[in-house]
């Protein structure tokens, strides 16, 4: 059987350019794209050698109002791997943004936060 990766999720924003800048500063990811995408829109792409998170925005986007929990399809977290959690915190808290929902458990400790566009993120370290 082979072993199959997740090489990238994409995801809308309203600033690909500063949500791009943030995923840059708090995880140390580099910008591997950037350029027209469908509908109009534009994409930056951001993340490792290997996977990355497409940042796209149409011209003109309206920001849909339902709980991606409760609505089939929706987007529920992006989930990243850190070495050192209490450093990633120190710099979400520095952007201005509030974790929460933090939880230590066997084999590691986490952290939630949301970005300026509400799309949260789980912050997990195993180390």
């Amino acid at each position: 059987m082979s072993h199959a990766t997740l090489e990238h999720l994409n995801v809308t924003v309203r600033d690909p350019d500063a949500t791009a800048a943030m995923l840059e500063h708090l995880f140390g990811w580099k910008e591997r794209w950037r350029g027209a995408a469908i509908h109009g829109g534009r994409s930056i792409h951001v993340g490792s050698p290997s996977d990355y998170i497409a940042v796209y925005a149409l011209p003109e986007a309206s920001p849909d109002a339902g709980d991606s929990y409760r609505r089939i399809g929706g987007l529920n977290h992006i989930g990243v791997v850190v070495d050192d959690l209490d450093a990633v915190e120190a710099k979400v808290v520095a952007a201005g943004l509030t974790p929460h929902s933090h939880a230590d458990y066997d084999p590691g400790r986490r952290f939630y936060f949301n970005d300026a566009d509400g799309i949260e993120f789980e912050v997990v370290s195993y180390a």
